[in-house]
């Protein structure tokens, strides 16, 4: 089960809701329940909750969903912004519940990161103000891929870097990102 397959669809429902069309809102939110049923089961076993703790989280994140749809930008993919309001209803939920960021793997550390409303992250970790202690290309490398969700060639493209400086930049940079989060802790 592959949310991004299934992505010119669930933008056709999204964009139908947000002209009005209340079937296409509430069968959006049902087809987008079980991709985030399944994405917090799989985040969640690793950290040794269950599934209660992951349907606390759907219904968590569709409730964000709804109430922030105004914020989805019509000229981009849908599947990045709803997953970035899911890792961050999962980062707030794992500190809710005082798990250690150690629990999150260096490769995911773009979770701790992603936020659906910036303002409105409780954490004392400010992205700006991380991203800005590393280079800006680094940095430019990451939002596109881990924070936007375009693929490695897209941003290559975009950045004029090679598909492998580009992956190079962005786990150098995680691993940077990582060091300074623990230096915060």
């Amino acid at each position: 089960m592959d949310i991004r397959s299934d992505e010119p669809e669930l933008r056709t429902l999204m964009l139908a809701g947000l002209e009005g069309d209340e079937a296409s809102h509430k069968a959006l939110l049902m087809k987008l329940s079980a991709y985030l049923r399944a994405y917090f089961k799989g985040q969640l076993m690793r950290t040794g909750r269950g599934p209660a703790d992951a349907e606390d989280l759907v219904q968590e994140t569709l409730i964000a969903l709804h109430t922030r749809r105004h914020t989805y930008d019509r000229s981009q993919l849908l599947t990045p912004w709803v997953y970035a309001i899911a890792r961050y209803r999962l980062v707030d939920y794992l500190r809710r519940t005082k798990a250690s960021i150690m629990d999150v793997l260096v490769e995911e550390a773009n979770e701790v990161l992603a936020a659906d409303d910036p303002m409105a992250v409780e954490s004392t970790l400010d992205l700006e103000e991380l991203m800005a202690q590393i280079s800006p290309k680094v940095s430019q490398a990451i939002r596109y891929v881990k924070l936007e969700g375009l693929s490695v060639s897209e941003t290559a493209a975009r950045t004029g870097m090679s598909p492998s400086a580009v992956k190079v930049s962005v786990h150098r940079g995680l691993k940077a990102l990582s060091r300074l989060i623990k230096q915060r802790s």
